[in-house]
C-alpha cells in the first residue's frame, strides 16, 4: 500500500470518526469523558498500524481491510477497533475477535488471514503477537530468566493456528515450547505447566473461557499454574505489552525447531492428522498424568468395583457445549467405573465448532455456551432427548464449558419438588448448591470420632458472591474461611497468603477494609473478609465460585513451582468438578436417595446452615453492550446504582418491598487506568452491595465487569425452615428474589434483553 493511499484513508477517517464522535455526544450516546478518550486515541492507533511496515509481513490482509471499512464509512466499527487496546485484566486479554458473525465466518472458512477489520481492541493475530513479544521479553528479563512455556487452545474459530503462530514466537524468542496436539482443557495447562514432566515458567492458553462464538482470549498462568499475582501482571503489561511493536516480532516455525525445542502435550499415541513437523517422538501423555491425578480426588473406596457389581450404577448423561471437554470428562469418568456415559452428538453439540452453532438462533443475542446458564441447561436437555428420546435413561448430566473449566449439573426432579421448578422434570443446580452439597459430602467422609479429622489446620476459599451457606457450613464443622473478590485468581492469591502464614494480616479484614484504619478508601485487592482464621490453618479443603468454578489447593507447596500438598491446580478445573459430583451422585444412589434430598435433608434443614436463595442475572442476558456507546450505557447504570447507595445512606431506599437497612461500596481501584477517577464517579470495581437485614445474610450486589461492558446482579436471601415448611419457605425465598431482581432493573434502568 502506498503512502498516498494511507494519507488519504487517514484524511478520510479523520473525517468520518469525528463526525460520528460528534453526533455520538450529541444524542448522548457517548459521554465527555468517552469522546475525549476516542479522540486522543483512535487516529494515533489507527495511523500507527497503517504506517508500520512490519505488519505488512505479519498480517498482509490487515490494511487493506481497515481501508475497506474507511471506504464503507463503518466509523462507529472503526473508533471501536482502535479507540484502545485490548483491557488487560487478572488473566490476560479477552474480548472480540470481529463485530459481526460475517466476519468470523469468513475467518473459520478462510483462516487467520481473512481480509477482515482487525485493530488492537480486537483479538487478532497481530495482537496476539505483540502480546506474546511483550510476554516473551518480560519473562527473559526476569531472574533467572524463563525458559519454558505451555501453549494450549480450546475450541474457538481457528484456535490451532492462532495458537501455534503464538507458539512459532516463543520458539522466535529461544524459549522450549509444550505445544498440546489437539483442543484442551485449559486446567490441562494448568496442570502441566508446574508437573515433573514440563516445569514451565508460563502457560497460554487461547480461549474465551463461556463467552459466545466473536469472543477469544489469551489466559496467562506462571510457573505454579496459577495466574500472575498483580505486581508480576502490571510489570510485564506497563513495562513490556503496551511497549511491544510489530519490529519485536520473531518468529521459528515448527519444522525450523532447534532439537529439544519443541515439545507436543497430548495422549499416548499421536493424534491422526496433526502435523507434529517431524518431531513425534517429542510427545508427552499429559492426558495420563492429569486424570491420574485427578483420580486421587476421589474419597469413596472401590468406586469402580461398587459400580461394576450395582444392579443399578449411577447413569451420567454428558454435554461438552461444543467444547475441548468432548473427550477429556468421559474418558475420565469411564477410567473410574462410570460405564454409561451418554454423550450429546447431535446439534453439534459434542463437535469442536467454535461458531456455538447450538447457541446462535438468535442474531444480536448471541447465547454463551456456559453450562451454568440455565438457558443453556434448556439446551443441552432438548438435545439430549432428541438423541435419546428422553431423560429416563440418566440419573445426571453433567456440562463443562469450551474450555472444560467450569462445571454445570441438570438433576432430575421428583413429583414433590416439581412446583419449585415450574413443574419440569429436571432443573440446573445451581453452583452455589453444588458446591456446598460436596463440601458436606467431603467433610462427612473425613469425619473421625464425631468430627472432621484435622478440622483445626484446615479452611476453604470463595467468593465474596458464592453462597453464605457454604460458610456456614464450613464454620459448624470447624473450618476457617476466607472470602475474596471475584475470579479464581483472587482465591489463590488469598490461599497463598495463608499458606505464606499471612493469616493474621487476613483476620484483620473486614469488607475488604483493614481494622483500624477507617481513612483507607481502597479496599484490599483481593480478599474480602474471613471467619475463623489463625496460624494453625495451611489445608484448603476447597475453592469455590458460584460461575462454576471449583478445585482443591491442598496445603503449602514444597515450593514456588509446584501444586500445594494433596492439592490440585490452582485454577479451576471443570473435569475435577464433574468426577466429583458424579462421586456424591453415585454415593447418594447407593443410599437410595437423591442430590435434591441430600440438598434438603443435609444442607437446607441443618439448623447451623439454613436455606439460602441465590439468584443471579446478568446484564445484559447476553454479551455485553457492545463498544464505545456500551461504555457509556455501563457508566450509567453504576451512577444510578450509586446514587440508590446514598439513598441506603440516608434510609430512604427500598428494593423489592424490602427496607435497605445497610450499605457497602467494595472497591479496589484495579481499574482507574481504564476509567480515571472523576470528582464525581469512581469505578466500583467489586460492586455495591444493599443490605436487607442486621446479620447481613439477605442482600443484593451490583457487580460491573471491569474489561467488558456488562454488569450481575445477585441476590442471596435466607431463612431457618422446619422440614414441615421447607418446601413453602423454598418457594417464597424465590419469589421475594425474583422481586427483588426485578425491582433492581427498574431501579437501574436496566431491562432483560
Amino acid at each position: 500500500m502506498s503512502d498516498l493511499n494511507v494519507d488519504a484513508a487517514l484524511e478520510a477517517a479523520e473525517r468520518g470518526i469525528n463526525c460520528y464522535l460528534e453526533a455520538a455526544r450529541s444524542d448522548g450516546r457517548i459521554d465527555d469523558q468517552l469522546l475525549e478518550e476516542a479522540r486522543k486515541h483512535t487516529l494515533p492507533n489507527l495511523a500507527e498500524w497503517l504506517r508500520d511496515p512490519h505488519i505488512d509481513a505479519i498480517s498482509p490482509n490487515l490494511k487493506a481491510a481497515v481501508c475497506a471499512v474507511i471506504a464503507n464509512g463503518q466509523w462507529e466499527q472503526l473508533v471501536n477497533a482502535y479507540r484502545q487496546s485490548v483491557r488487560f485484566g487478572t488473566g490476560g486479554i479477552r474480548g472480540m475477535m470481529a463485530f459481526d458473525r460475517e466476519s468470523i465466518r469468513l475467518m473459520k472458512d478462510q483462516g487467520i488471514g481473512v481480509p477482515i477489520l482487525k485493530g488492537p481492541n480486537t483479538i487478532n493475530d497481530l495482537v496476539l503477537l505483540l502480546t506474546s513479544a511483550g510476554v516473551a521479553q518480560f519473562g527473559k528479563n526476569q531472574k533467572p530468566p524463563f525458559e519454558k512455556v505451555v501453549i494450549g487452545y480450546d475450541s474457538r474459530v481457528r484456535g490451532h493456528d492462532l495458537a501455534a503462530l503464538v507458539a512459532q514466537l516463543f520458539l522466535g524468542y529461544g524459549y522450549t515450547v509444550y505445544f498440546f496436539d489437539a483442543p484442551c482443557p485449559y486446567p490441562e495447562v494448568t496442570f502441566a505447566i508446574p508437573s515433573d514432566a514440563v516445569k514451565a515458567d508460563v502457560g497460554i492458553l487461547l480461549s474465551a473461557s463461556h463467552n459466545d462464538y466473536r469472543y477469544n482470549g489469551y489466559k496467562l498462568s506462571c510457573q505454579n499454574g496459577s495466574q500472575f499475582d498483580s505486581r508480576q501482571r502490571d510489570a510485564m503489561y506497563n513495562d513490556y505489552i503496551a511497549k511491544s511493536d510489530p519490529s519485536h516480532i520473531r518468529l521459528c516455525s515448527f519444522r525450523d525447531a532447534p532439537d529439544g525445542k519443541l515439545w507436543f502435550l497430548g495422549g499416548k499415541e499421536p493424534v491422526p492428522g496433526f502435523d507434529y513437523a517431524g518431531k513425534e517422538k517429542s510427545l508427552i501423555d499429559m492426558h495420563k498424568k492429569h486424570l491420574d491425578h485427578v483420580k486421587s480426588f476421589l474419597l469413596m473406596e472401590n468406586l469402580a468395583e461398587r459400580q461394576k457389581s450395582s444392579r443399578n450404577p449411577l447413569r451420567i448423561g454428558y454435554c461438552a457445549f461444543h467444547g475441548a471437554g468432548h473427550i477429556a470428562v468421559p474418558r475420565l469418568l469411564r477410567e473410574v467405573g462410570f460405564t454409561t456415559i451418554n454423550s450429546i452428538t447431535v446439534d453439534g453439540l459434542n463437535d469442536l465448532n467454535g461458531m456455538f452453532p447450538s447457541f446462535c438462533s438468535d442474531p444480536g443475542h448471541e447465547q454463551q455456551p456456559d453450562p451454568g446458564d440455565p438457558r443453556a441447561a434448556e439446551t443441552a436437555v432438548r438435545a439430549y432427548k432428541k438423541q435419546y428420546g428422553s431423560l429416563d435413561g440418566i440419573d445426571i448430566l453433567i456440562g463443562t464449558d469450551p474450555d472444560a473449566d467450569r462445571c454445570g449439573i441438570i438433576v432430575k426432579v421428583d413429583e414433590k419438588r416439581r412446583q419449585l421448578y415450574g413443574g419440569k422434570e429436571y432443573t440446573l443446580l445451581p453452583a452455589d448448591d453444588m458446591w456446598a452439597l460436596l463440601l458436606w459430602y467431603r467433610l462427612q467422609r473425613e469425619m473421625e470420632d464425631g468430627k472432621v479429622k484435622d478440622a483445626e489446620k484446615k479452611f476453604i476459599v470463595l467468593s465474596t458472591t458464592t453462597t453464605d451457606a457454604i460458610v456456614r457450613m464450613a464454620r459448624a464443622y470447624g473450618l476457617g474461611v476466607v472470602k475474596t473478590w471475584v475470579g479464581f485468581a483472587f482465591l489463590a492469591a488469598a490461599t497463598r497468603d495463608v499458606w505464606d502464614g499471612k493469616t493474621d494480616e487476613i483476620a484483620q479484614i473486614e469488607e475488604g477494609r483493614v481494622h483500624g484504619d477507617p481513612s483507607q478508601e481502597l479496599c484490599h485487592p483481593f480478599v474480602c473478609g474471613s471467619m475463623g482464621m489463625n496460624r494453625e490453618r495451611s489445608i484448603n479443603v476447597g475453592a469455590m465460585e458460584q460461575s462454576n468454578g471449583f478445585s482443591i489447593l491442598g496445603g503449602p507447596p514444597p515450593d514456588g513451582r509446584s501444586l500445594g500438598r494433596g492439592g490440585h491446580v490452582r485454577d479451576k478445573d471443570g473435569t475435577l468438578a464433574a468426577l466429583l459430583v458424579a462421586e456424591v451422585a453415585a454415593w447418594a444412589k447407593e443410599q437410595g436417595t437423591t442430590l435434591l434430598d441430600l440438598l434438603d435433608k443435609r444442607v437446607y434443614l441443618d439448623p447451623d446452615v439454613g436455606v439460602f436463595t441465590n439468584l443471579y442475572e446478568p446484564d445484559p442476558l447476553d454479551g455485553e453492550y457492545p463498544g464505545i456507546e456500551g461504555d457509556r450505557r455501563k457508566k450509567a447504570i453504576l451512577r444510578r446504582a450509586l446514587a440508590c447507595f446514598q439513598l441506603a445512606l440516608a434510609g430512604e431506599l427500598e428494593i423489592g418491598g424490602l427496607q435497605v437497612k445497610s450499605a457497602v461500596i467494595y472497591r479496589t481501584g484495579k481499574y482507574d487506568a481504564i476509567y480515571p477517577p472523576t470528582y464525581d464517579f469512581q469505578f466500583p470495581d467489586e460492586g455495591i452491595r444493599f443490605y436487607f437485614d442486621e446479620e447481613k445474610l439477605d442482600h443484593v450486589t451490583i457487580r460491573p465487569s471491569g474489561t467488558g461492558n456488562s454488569l450481575r446482579f445477585h441476590v442471596q436471601l435466607h431463612a431457618s425452615p422446619s422440614e414441615s415448611d421447607l418446601m413453602a419457605r423454598k418457594m417464597q425465598l424465590r419469589e421475594q428474589g425474583g422481586t427483588i431482581m426485578d425491582d433492581v432493573r427498574e431501579l437501574l434502568k436496566a431491562p432483560r434483553g
